[in-house]
């Protein structure tokens, strides 16, 4: 029989649930809650810093109100910098960010309509990609090397609050002069949320439709994969060859993609599960809680 042991640390509320005879250290499951997070979106582990970021909305997801911040967190849960990037600083503008990627010594965050630049190590402003005529920038991915992409869920601000179609669903490529060109664009891709590169592919999943698509980078040809038990689909990682994680709001989960087309629950029972992060190193999918300002990591094999 397996026993949970928990450890509440007064002031963040901080529970690590270990199997029984394991310490602390070889933590399942950890909360993260009541440490100032505020409509937390995604979760990006850093190797190389060995922290997680966190990007928090803060509001609106379509407001321009420059009240975003970006926080970082230690893998035992630990805030160490709640603001580290933060949009209420002169010299820092971020209104509502969503996914990120690294490439280099580069941090990408998706902002409505521009993706924002920021020093990986210290998080300094380093400018804006604007994507013209972009509505909900919402997740990033990079290919080996270098290829920046980011997908629009196609939304706007719906009349007596919430949101209405904008006709603006597409998947950007960014070229090496930092122009986004539409690598796939159209109100059949279903409200595109998460995005992973997978070789000469990139994996989609949508939000609207709760589909799972293959884009050929090349030429934007689309294809369609088998769809998880249930939709709202936000974020998706790669974790082994042929093997992902996607995060369903509809079923309250983050689901397995196994080689076979087959999908198992590899998370149960988490609030409005937005756009997952991984961490290779410990094998763990970082899950941001997005109407609840708080943090799951759970170790997934």
């Amino acid at each position: 029989m397996v026993v949970a042991r928990c450890m509440l640390i007064p002031a963040i509320l901080l529970v690590a649930c270990a199997r029984g005879g394991e310490a602390p250290g070889a933590a399942e499951s950890l909360t993260v809650a009541n440490v100032g997070f505020r409509t937390p979106e995604s979760v990006l582990h850093d190797p190389h810093a060995d922290v997680y970021l966190v990007a928090n909305i803060n509001g609106s997801p379509l407001a321009t109100d420059d009240n975003g911040f970006i926080s970082r967190l230690r893998p035992d849960g630990t805030v160490e910098a709640l603001r580290w990037i933060d949009g209420r600083s002169p010299e820092v503008t971020l209104n509502a960010p969503k996914g990120m990627v690294i490439i280099g010594d580069t941090l990408f965050v998706a902002d409505i309509d521009a993706v924002r630049l920021f020093t990986r190590e210290t998080g300094a402003p380093l400018g804006a990609r604007p994507v013209p005529g972009a509505t909900f920038l919402n997740d990033l991915a990079a290919a080996p090397g270098g290829t920046l992409y980011v997908t629009d869920s196609g939304l706007r601000a719906g009349e007596g609050g919430g949101f209405a179609p904008s006709g603006t669903d597409a998947v950007y490529r960014f070229e090496s002069d930092g122009t986004a060109v539409p690598l796939v664009r159209g109100d059949a891709l279903g409200r595109p949320n998460g995005i992973v590169v997978d070789g000469h592919r990139i994996m989609l999943v949508t939000f609207g439709t709760g589909r799972v698509m293959l884009v050929v980078a090349e030429s934007g040809q689309v294809s369609g994969l088998p769809a998880p038990p249930a939709g709202q689909l936000d974020g998706v990682v790669k974790i082994g060859d042929g093997i992902y994680l996607i995060s369903s709001w509809e079923g309250r989960a983050v689901y397995r993609l196994g080689p076979g087309g087959q999908y198992t629950v590899a998370v149960s029972d988490v609030e409005a599960p937005a756009d997952i992060g991984y961490d290779a190193r410990r094998h763990r999918v970082l899950i941001p809680l997005f109407t609840t300002d708080r943090v799951e990591i759970r170790t997934v094999r």
